[in-house]
């Protein structure tokens, strides 16, 4: 820690959750050269989250990244961690100076910008090999100030809404709900007459985030423009913020300002919950430990504000940075575009969890671990098919209940929309200013009040990355 504080940094900034690295270490980042051999470097290490699908770790990136390594000559070591962990720990091994290669995160790292290597030329390289990435995939790890890619984004995860079918039949609403008010009119009714909660966590966690973005959006506002200049204070987040204290009251209980990232997952699962927004992780861990209530779960699009608008934030977005520190990067680089090569197999093993970024990729040749779909020569069209036709169905069960999710490209967004997910915008998400705003006002504070407060630390999270260049706009 003296090292970072000779370097200008404190011990909060690299301590707490919310850490941002704010200094360089100085090393210049090394150019990828796309012919090279591993022979610049024996290791690499990496650094991910634990999977919510367990087999993907288990029976695929694990045995992956080994098998990689042994036909580079490289050893290869990964490691895992919770995703509550992910910041504190990039942040402990950026101030010390050493540690993994790759970091993978599930959100966007832009505050660790200035303390990570620039992968444009990964990024070009992937392009070149796999076609164009998704533009959702890359406002998540360009930022357009610097023109740097602080991180690489070789997949995304969609966030759409997971219902029980019974009880909204139930409540005159068989295909589940279409707009937000949908959830107080229906959600409301099977509170009062069928005894289940809704589950939106209004606490300091994953989906709590991408819940209150998703509300905003589709209220026609946000936390930012497209020049990024903050314009969160205004009459339609107020009514977005007005609208979640009257969810909470009308179809919800106190147990969500409480919420962990699996909170909603055990809700739905146990029976507990009508409606949740999450990826269909819940859904894949329902189909394993409660079968019956698996088969009644299915799934809505981003849900319409009161004007038509329809967005949801990315579950999540795998980005891997590569810490200034690395002496392995070129090695680094040469694992993330075997990554993307391979990506087939991470939305197969995560059980459709994972939607890449690169969709024009072209299916490898030879045994891909799962069976063939006749025409299939890219990863759109593996998408399209499996999303059409479960191929993890249980026995019985609806097998295209998933077919709803095959657009989620048109209503899905990322994290700094209507601009990109710059080093603000990250911070703002990893002290959980809007979850914060949401909850104040289900507890009773005026929703103007919530809002003010809300662009008061905003406000200023914006004006110290302005003034380090990371961000534009003026206000």
């Amino acid at each position: 820690m003296a090292r970072a504080r000779k370097k200008g940094m404190t011990r909060r900034e690299f301590v707490k959750a919310a850490a941002i690295s704010t200094i360089g270490l100085g090393v210049a980042p090394s150019i990828f050269l796309p012919r090279q051999t591993s022979a610049a470097a024996k290791e690499i290490k990496i650094l991910v989250w634990s999977h919510f699908v367990p087999r993907f770790d288990k029976e695929w990136f694990d045995n992956f990244a080994k098998n990689w390594g042994a036909a580079h000559n490289v050893t290869v070591t990964v490691d895992h961690i919770g995703l509550a962990e992910i910041p504190s720990r990039t942040a402990a091994e950026i101030s010390a100076g050493q540690g993994h290669d790759l970091i993978e995160w599930i959100s966007p790292p832009s505050q660790f910008e200035p303390s990570v290597l620039d992968l444009s030329d990964v990024v070009k390289e992937a392009e070149k090999r796999f076609g164009k990435q998704h533009p959702l995939c890359r406002r998540s790890s360009y930022n357009p100030n610097t023109r740097n890619y602080y991180s690489f984004c070789p997949g995304w995860t969609i966030d759409p809404g997971d219902y029980r079918k019974s009880l909204w039949e139930k409540a005159g609403k068989p295909d589940g709900p279409e707009t937000w008010e949908d959830l107080i009119t229906y959600g409301g009714k099977i509170k009062n007459d069928q005894g289940i909660q809704l589950g939106i966590g209004l606490s300091q966690e994953l989906d709590s985030n991408m819940a209150a973005r998703g509300l905003i959006w589709s209220f026609d506002s946000s936390i930012q423009d497209e020049k990024e200049n903050v314009v969160l204070n205004n009459p339609k987040t107020v009514d977005a913020v007005t609208y979640m204290a009257r969810l909470y009251k009308e179809a919800m209980v106190p147990e969500v300002f409480a919420w962990t990232a699996v909170s909603n997952n055990q809700a739905l699962i146990a029976g507990r919950a009508s409606f949740i927004l999450n990826s269909i992780s819940a859904y894949r861990s329902a189909q394993k430990q409660v079968p019956e209530i698996a088969k009644d779960v299915y799934f809505s699009p981003a849900l319409k504000g009161p004007r038509g608008t329809r967005w949801a934030c990315e579950h999540v977005i795998y980005n891997y940075i590569i810490p200034k520190y690395s002496k392995n990067v070129d090695t680094a680089k040469q694992f993330l575009l075997a990554l993307v090569e391979n990506y087939d197999q991470a939305m197969y093993t995560s059980e459709l969890y994972n939607s890449p970024a690169f969709f024009d990729a072209p299916i490898p040749s030879g045994d891909r671990g799962y069976p063939a779909v006749k025409g299939a020569k890219k990863f759109r069209d593996l998408h399209n098919a499996w999303f059409s036709e479960d191929p993890f169905a249980l026995p019985g069960e609806d097998k295209g209940k998933l077919a709803v999710l095959k657009d989620a490209e048109k209503w899905s967004t990322n994290m700094g929309h209507p601009g990109p997910a710059n080093p603000a915008e990250g911070e703002v998400f990893a002290t959980f200013v809007l979850p914060n705003m949401m909850a104040n006002a289900a507890r009773g504070m005026k929703p103007k009040d919530a809002v003010d407060q809300a662009e008061l630390l905003i406000k200023a999270i914006y004006a110290k990355w302005r003034k380090k260049g990371l961000v534009g706009g003026k206000k």
